[in-house]
């Protein structure tokens, strides 16, 4: 504890900066993850559930806590171009904050990067006062600066990882909405 402490009071306010940020980027990525997951997860359930009861001839209809079931309930006899405006519309509520876990992990190395950079910047600066330098006194200091890369590395590949995760249960819940509405659409036909 004491070194992190240490590292704190030796580092400059853009170092900080960066890692608050960094920090920062960290908790929205978890919590955009964990929100979104939950959500998709049971709107992938109850549509999995519904679009069984279909298959089985259960039900002539959706269930009633279906994303499209709203939809199909406002209008006499269900059209395609309801069923698509109806999942496209649950697909777009449903993945909010897929932009932003994209935006972090585009960005997070970067503003590691920055962060880097300063205090190695500061690190020479403060080397250059000096009037020899070894090895053993540069690296710990480039080591510390260092940690800024690291930070932005670490968040960028949990924002990529639960982006494509988030991504690929959007697509599940788009597949089972399209499947509804393909076996709804068969039975007005008939």
């Amino acid at each position: 504890m004491g070194s992190l402490l240490d590292y704190f009071i030796g580092s400059s306010a853009i170092t900080i900066f960066v890692l608050l940020l960094l920090s920062g980027y960290f908790i929205i990525t978890f919590w955009i993850f964990l929100d979104r997951y939950y959500i998709l997860n049971s709107r992938i359930k109850s549509e999995s559930r519904s679009l069984k009861a279909l298959y089985s001839g259960q039900s002539k209809s959706v269930a009633s806590n279906s994303l499209i079931f709203t939809y199909l309930s406002r209008v006499n006899t269900p059209n395609k171009a309801i069923l698509e405006a109806a999942s496209s519309d649950a697909i777009r509520v449903s993945t909010k904050g897929l932009t932003w876990l994209s935006i972090i992990a585009s960005t997070a190395p970067f503003i590691g990067l920055f962060g880097t950079v300063i205090g190695i910047l500061e690190t020479f600066s403060k080397l250059g006062d000096q009037s020899s330098a070894s090895l053993s006194v540069v690296a710990p200091a480039i080591a510390e600066a260092l940690i800024a890369t690291a930070a932005g590395i670490a968040v960028a590949i949990f924002a990529y990882t639960f982006h494509l995760m988030l991504k690929r249960k959007a697509y599940e819940l788009s597949s089972l909405l399209a499947s509804q509405s393909e076996v709804i659409l068969s039975q007005v036909e008939e």
